[in-house]
């Protein structure tokens, strides 16, 4: 059995999509799965669309997620160069060989003749296609005498290369998710194989690349679905063997229609990237999961899951546990809705596994926390009373703002509820209380309730506003927790110096 080789071979015109991320994340785990090599391939061939960082962007996103290609543009590999842009003498090889088959041939229409015959179509309310029904009334070699290819050839004129799609022939095709299939080349068109530029398109490029790099198995999206029919038929053309095919379905809209889309992400608060994403067209920058906050474990999980689904219906995986268990035939032919909650889910799972010292570490890199010069030690408790509830490491920061500055302002509502005419001088009482109690959340809190007792004040009189003082509203952890970590001297100095 040949060895399994697979390729995630995306455009650099933008930024890496969710759905390419689990396109990609599909073919490393089939990879490791059978053993075999996961290449990353970059296509970059439509120079109109190419835009400025986006392979780096690609390659940075995939190391994130811990998808590390065995061959790619940066590390090298056998089968290099693995950048399109740079194979250019491969293909020229290959375009003079396929036209001495009858499966291409020269056309030197004009975009501008084509536009025109578009419209006269248009206006009889029909659709133009280049195609078995139309090449012989058009300027190629096929319509024109020979001694005219060659006076157009001799003179330099533009022409592009087209596949000559076989005359009413059905395609019987088998893709490993969808099944067998049926397509009839009657309703395929003349594709364009090489632009006038000497570059191939997609298509032609694409089949040669796999071809030369031993792709045994092409995992891709859906929308290459309609293409797989030429792409066949080109192998065929070529003599060479076809690898086998398995098309992903759409990752849908929030609401389950649609594919989802960048804009959604803007429109709904979440990210469809997995870094932060700079657009020099639109001067927008869209959020990334690794920016906002998400651990690239927790993102992978949810991305793996967005379609596929392990066994005993499994949540929590690691990549290498997804790997030994990953089957491109229990990949779902539905599209998979995504879901803001569930990724949240995902992280806050993964984050309840941390360690304490691995979110103390995290927690130091956030703005504020190092300015409050708070030691290992009450880090560590700060972590463990506020991490059950936090879905991102930011989370035990904003939810524990209080612990690294003083309230800035008080919640109007918690003033109207918990702040009485008399609520000074009971705080006052029971400063004078602290001032002389060992700054342990156990003592702390038998101290209290000793002094509302003493004082016959309900205990909601006494802990509301002294939450109030410490925290600016009505939430937080146990109060005695809260005043430990704070510690005496700034307890009693928020108590006393609250103002409301």
């Amino acid at each position: 059995m040949e060895k399994v080789r697979v390729r995630f071979a995306p455009s650099p015109t933008g930024a890496l999509h969710l759905g390419g991320a689990r396109t990609a994340l599909y073919d490393y785990l089939f990879a490791k799965n059978q053993g075999g090599d996961f290449v990353l391939r970059i296509e970059d061939t439509d120079t109109a669309r190419f835009v400025e960082g986006a392979e780096e962007y690609i390659m940075e996103a995939l190391e994130w997620c811990g998808i590390i290609p065995d061959e790619s543009p940066k590390h090298g590999g056998p089968y290099a160069p693995y950048r399109q842009s740079e194979r250019r003498h491969i293909y020229d090889k290959y375009t003079q060989e396929i036209l001495k088959t009858d499966y291409a041939y020269i056309a030197f229409d004009t975009a501008e003749e084509l536009d025109k015959i578009r419209k006269e179509y248009e206006e009889r309310g029909e659709v133009f296609a280049y195609n078995y029904q139309t090449r012989a009334r058009l300027r190629n070699s096929i319509s024109l005498p020979a001694d005219e290819v060659e006076r157009l050839l001799n003179e330099n004129t533009p022409y592009v290369v087209r596949f000559k799609m076989p005359f009413d022939r059905v395609l019987n095709l088998e893709d490993i998710i969808r099944g067998k299939f049926s397509v009839n080349t009657n309703t395929l068109d003349d594709k364009v194989l090489v632009k006038n530029d000497g570059m191939p398109t997609y298509h032609f490029a694409n089949i040669i690349d796999d071809h030369e790099m031993k792709i045994s198995h092409i995992i891709r999206g859906e929308e290459w679905l309609p293409s797989m029919g030429l792409h066949i038929l080109l192998y065929e053309a070529m003599g060479w063997e076809a690898p086998q095919f398995a098309h992903l379905s759409l990752i849908l809209k929030p609401e389950g229609k649609g594919k989802l889309s960048k804009r959604d992400g803007a429109k709904f608060g979440f990210p469809v990237f997995p870094l932060d994403f700079y657009d020099k067209a639109s001067g927008e920058t869209f959020k990334g999961y690794r920016e906002e906050g998400y651990f690239p474990e927790a993102f992978v999980n949810f991305l793996a899951l967005l379609g596929w689904s392990p066994a005993e219906d499994r949540e929590i995986l690691s990549l290498d546990e997804m790997a030994k268990e990953f089957d491109l035939h229990k990949v779902h032919k539905a599209g998979a809705r995504f879901s803001k909650e569930k990724a949240e889910w995902f992280n806050h799972q993964y984050l309840q596994k941390k360690s304490v010292a691995e979110l103390v570490s995290l927690l130091k890199q956030i703005e504020g926390v190092a300015e409050a010069n708070l030691s290992d030690e009450k880090l560590e408790r700060i972590v463990c009373l506020m991490k059950e509830r936090a879905t991102f490491v930011k989370d035990i920061y904003n939810d524990g703002k209080f612990f690294f500055e003083r309230p800035q302002s008080y919640d109007e509502k918690a003033v109207k509820k918990a702040w009485k005419e008399d609520t000074p001088a009971i705080m006052s009482g029971l400063v004078a209380v602290l001032e002389n109690t060992d700054f342990k959340a156990e003592i702390l809190k038998e101290a209290i309730h000793h002094y509302a007792e003493e004082k016959s004040l309900g205990m909601g009189r006494v802990m509301m506003p002294l939450r109030l003082c410490l925290v600016g509203e009505l939430k937080g952890p146990d109060v005695p927790d809260i005043l430990e970590i704070l510690g005496k001297e700034e307890s009693i100095k928020r108590l006393r110096e609250v103002k409301l």
